[in-house]
């Protein structure tokens, strides 16, 4: 019997795939690998459309990651916000005042340490001011933020009339936008760091298991104990200041403080993280998913404009990106 079985299995002279293997491909989750599988891919694109183009060059893949660098660290920020269910809409804009502040406090001290810290203090007030009016009034975070964003703008439009303000402080610019360190840009250092302790915040400590759990069942949470009002407070602050240290690199890089950064970064954030494998409803996220997600984005932008794209034809797949990101994300199962 087993000599006839294994007879009418080797039919054809084909050997049927071991039992097991074909079931385990089945049951891999593919949408928790989608970003990797798509940075790949569009990788490869623009790398066999562009070959002649200079996109593999070196310094053309260093750049990629200077002008990703502030949409990484505040898509690690993100992870946690849209990890407890919430979402923040005003951080292109709290980039663009901590940019100012940053600008002029350096200016009138030349103490880079005392910049940094009101840069990111600036932040840090904003996001707490959302935080409390999310936590203590019950309203939306879509709403709040939203509204924020709008304030902050408007503030860091009213600050200069508009003026950017130049920084010459050689020291400042090389640490947070200009500096290489080892040949690799400091703002890709940066973001290493961060991406390191988000991780590690996110996956190991019990601030990353309480922030998933407020996302993933707010009522069960409370019943063990986590206060996830302060959660919520914690992850739009944490938000705030993350988008504060994001206007400081683009104050360093761009050496000059001016009210346009951000402009729309939010979005490019929100994608990168939603792409990156984190629940819009919550209770699941990445920070490295989102890492790569804002790497995907970053290679998609910088492969558009060497293609010769306009700008409205950029903005035109971009937003395309971002509903595919809203599609990707609205199946991601918790």
């Amino acid at each position: 019997m087993k000599s006839n079985t294994k007879t009418n299995e080797m039919t054809n002279g084909r050997i049927p795939l071991r039992p097991g293997i074909t079931d385990t491909f089945k049951e891999i989750n593919w949408n928790k690998y989608i970003v990797y599988i798509a940075f790949v891919g569009v990788f490869l694109f623009f790398a066999i459309l562009l070959q002649d183009r200079g996109f593999l060059r070196m310094s053309n893949i260093l750049n990629i990651t200077r002008q990703t660098a502030m949409i990484s660290i505040m898509a690690i920020a993100m992870t946690f916000v849209i990890a407890t269910g919430q979402i923040d809409l005003s951080i292109g804009s709290v980039t663009a005042i901590s940019s100012l502040i940053t600008a002029l406090v350096l200016n009138s001290t030349q103490s880079i340490l005392l910049s940094v810290l009101v840069g990111l203090g600036m932040g840090f007030f904003i996001g707490a001011i959302s935080g409390v009016i999310i936590t203590r009034l019950n309203i939306p975070s879509f709403l709040v933020t939203l509204g924020m964003m709008s304030i902050a703008k408007g503030f860091a439009m009213w600050i200069t009339n508009t003026a950017s303000v130049p920084i010459l402080n050689d020291r400042f610019n090389f640490i947070f936008g200009t500096g290489d360190i080892f040949g690799f840009p400091i703002l890709f250092v940066w973001t290493i760091v961060f991406a390191i302790i988000g991780h590690y915040a996110l996956t190991y400590t019990p601030y990353g298991k309480k922030v998933l759990a407020t996302g993933g069942n707010e009522q069960a949470a409370k019943y063990t104990g986590v206060n996830t009002k302060n959660i919520k407070f914690l992850v739009l602050s944490i938000s705030g200041m993350a988008a504060g240290l994001a206007g400081i690199l683009y104050a360093g890089r761009m050496q000059a403080g001016r009210y346009t950064y951000g402009e729309g970064d939010e979005l490019s954030v929100i994608a990168a993280v939603i792409i990156g494998g984190t629940a819009m409803t919550g209770g699941k996220g990445s920070v490295i998913g989102a890492i790569v997600g804002s790497m995907l984005m970053g290679v998609i932008n910088n492969g558009l404009i060497i293609a010769g794209l306009s700008v409205s034809q950029q903005m035109i797949i971009r937003g395309f990106i971002i509903i595919l990101a809203v599609a990707v994300g609205s199946k991601q199962k918790k």
